[in-house]
């Protein structure tokens, strides 16, 4: 996107100080993000019932099939041009998101109309989270110390849900997020070696029953 061609490097909004480097980029899965964060799946299906009712009402009142098919397909309309504004809402997301990982901190720059930069470096990381679905994205959410916070509605869709007291931003829907919690909780010992544990790794299970891993690199 043209508003990031003045990024010294994509992601950051300057070069790296001497001695630090990129451990890994990434952005958001947007098919994932369009299903957790933007509820596509639980939107369409409001319609398809929405169809449904409708149908079945005006088969009650009328009693004729033509009528009903009639009810349900006028919702069509509507429903496409939601799903597919949700849809390009996600999409747009995804390109305007870049999560960093360096050898001392995380950066994360989102915003579609206005660009946000959110650098947080090491020293301000509580703990570390990692939750992975049955398609392979996850998401990182980072309980941070910072001296000011940014509020919920500023840092979403980056941000864990329901923590409007405590917002954590979090890395959404990446791709092979295992790894890259894996990196985290590496540089975090590097950069802290007496802090920070071994990462405790949960195993829960998924819809459909394949195992979920879930953990934690805690200060």
């Amino acid at each position: 996107m043209r508003e990031f061609d003045s990024e010294p490097v994509p992601g950051l909004p300057e070069h790296l100080p001497e001695g630090e480097r990129i451990l890994w980029q990434g952005r958001p899965e947007w098919v994932a993000l369009a299903r957790r964060a933007f509820h596509v799946s639980g939107v369409a299906i409001y319609f398809v019932v929405l169809a449904v009712v409708l149908a079945w009402h005006e088969l009650s009142a009328s009693g004729t099939t033509r009528d009903a098919v009639q009810a349900a397909a006028g919702v069509v309309p509507g429903a496409l041009v939601a799903l597919a504004l949700l849809a390009a809402l996600a999409a747009l997301t995804t390109r305007s998101a870049l999560y960093t990982i360096t050898t001392r901190r995380v950066v994360m720059r989102f915003g579609i109309a206005l660009p946000i930069v959110l650098n947080i470096p090491f020293k301000q990381i509580k703990s570390a989270d990692l939750r992975v679905y049955s398609d392979g994205t996850g998401d990182i959410p980072l309980v941070v110390s910072a001296p000011k916070r940014q509020s919920m509605v500023v840092l979403w869709p980056h941000v864990r849900p329901w923590r409007a007291r405590d917002p954590q931003p979090m890395l959404r829907c990446i791709p092979d997020a295992s790894r890259v919690a894996e990196i985290l909780a590496a540089a975090l010992r590097v950069e802290f070696p007496d802090a920070f544990a071994v990462p405790v790794r949960v195993e829960t299970p998924a819809p459909g029953g394949a195992p979920v891993a879930h953990g934690q690199a805690a200060a």
